[in-house]
């Protein structure tokens, strides 16, 4: 067996290439691989995406040593030191991931509108690639992966561009994964990780002759940088301002569930509850649907009527009263803010004005609340009595995701396979010409 240290050495020589080369040149090297990506045969993307998936596994003790050179640089009480952590837990997670969208069908190629012309021809609409993808992503390791993996099952190549947080654990992933591809025959520059500086984000953010689109990963900091000095179209991910409404016929033993598993199963993720909005007429079961949370030593800030419904009902270490900043606000920890609203209509309200069109919840045993929260409430992902944490590419049976799009252009939602792909037109005639 090859020793850990020859594995190391191996997957540092990798990268020497992309991290040596002027930023112009590694763009070329990148268009260049992906052209070559349209001849693969997609059972040989399949074997190589479990291969991948068998190695992470293999070599997690080489990525978490990585990792760990990481994790000892951030403050444990950082928002992002949970995103950054890998286990070896995660890491079969991971490659599961990988094996999910190694085994989905292939996305190009699909025949998405086919119209005969009264003249002979044949219009087809047809699936391909975007070409070339940039990544941008703060400290998350596991991201490098996912996108490797749904950008390569796609057809397209990806620049990976991570923050300085995770340069180790994600230059031991990105050598991995292009030792495998060199291993299999395949240009290894279908996938590149830029070095972690301020220098390679400008370069790849008006790279617009090499790149087709950029998907920045993170917090609301770093997608309006991306939004605002991109040349190249920019599909917007990641940060989520989630809420979930307590309607006056709400069940409040559903309630207690979906909140505190919203809450609390992982604090640092998009998707994790922000805000509980509760209808005034349910104050007296706030402590109920809120108390689980207590014992994971969740912070509530409360509005005047919440507070007063908990003061004597829940922990007064951790209850405040709610600012100015406590609503609207993307906690990423063990925070969650509480709204008090006297109808259906003013929950809808405060999410219009506090949401980011992420994820938002209703809890109600009334059909045409359900029905008109679900109509009215503008989000990527609208839940009824189910916590938001469901909003992943693997749970809406996506294989994995590349992120979760805010916007309405394009891609809304976790965004996957068929998320990468765009189209083109295909026309077949027999020698028509037009008059």
């Amino acid at each position: 067996m090859v020793s850990s240290e020859k594995n190391k050495d191996s997957l540092k020589d990798s990268l020497k290439d992309s991290f040596n080369d002027p930023l112009e040149d590694v763009f070329r090297k990148v268009v260049k691989a992906g052209k070559t990506l349209a001849s693969v045969d997609p059972s040989a993307i399949k074997e190589i995406l479990l291969k991948v998936a068998d190695r992470a596994v293999e070599n997690a003790d080489i990525i978490l040593e990585a990792n760990r050179k990481d994790l000892d640089l951030m403050d444990r009480s950082d928002p992002k030191y949970d995103r950054l952590l890998l286990s070896s837990e995660r890491i079969k997670n991971i490659a599961a991931d990988m094996r999910n969208v190694a085994n989905l069908p292939d996305p190009l190629g699909r025949i998405l509108s086919e119209e005969h012309r009264p003249n002979g021809l044949v219009i087809r609409r047809i699936s391909v690639p975007f070409g070339v993808i940039g990544i941008i992503y703060e400290a998350r390791p596991n991201v490098t992966f996912d996108v490797f993996s749904l950008c390569f099952k796609s057809g397209n190549a990806c620049i990976l561009k991570g923050g300085s947080d995770a340069i180790n654990s994600n230059a031991a992933i990105a050598g991995l994964i292009r030792k495998v591809l060199s291993e299999c025959g395949i240009d290894e520059n279908v996938v590149v990780l830029l070095p972690a500086g301020r220098k390679e984000t400008t370069g790849l953010l008006n790279a617009r002759h090499y790149v087709d689109l950029i998907i920045p990963r993170g917090g609301r900091d770093l997608i309006d940088f991306v939004r605002e000095n991109s040349t190249i179209p920019v599909i917007e991910t990641g940060a989520g301002v989630c809420h979930t409404y307590f309607d006056e016929y709400g069940n409040r033993e559903t309630g207690r569930l979906v909140v505190h598993n919203a809450k609390t199963r992982r604090v640092s993720v998009c998707n994790a509850l922000d805000c509980l909005i509760i209808h005034e007429k349910r104050l007296g079961d706030l402590d109920y649907v809120v108390g689980m949370c207590a014992s994971q030593k969740v912070e509530i800030f409360a509005d005047e009527k919440a507070y007063n419904a908990l003061e004597d009902n829940y922990p007064s270490e951790l209850l405040k009263r709610a600012g100015e900043g406590s609503f609207g606000t993307e906690f990423l920890s063990y925070r969650m803010a509480v709204k008090t609203v006297g109808s259906f209509e003013e929950a809808v309200s405060h999410i219009d004005q506090f949401g980011s069109k992420h994820s938002e919840a209703i809890i109600s045993e009334n059909p045409e609340r359900i029905s008109r929260f679900c109509r009215l409430v503008d989000a990527s992902s609208v839940y009824s009595n189910a916590s938001t944490a469901f909003t992943d590419g693997a749970e809406f049976g996506l294989g994995a995701e590349i992120g979760i799009s805010t916007q309405k252009l394009h891609a809304r939602g976790p965004m996957a396979l068929n998320e990468l792909t765009t189209y083109k037109w295909v026309i077949e005639g027999n020698g028509q010409i037009r008059k």
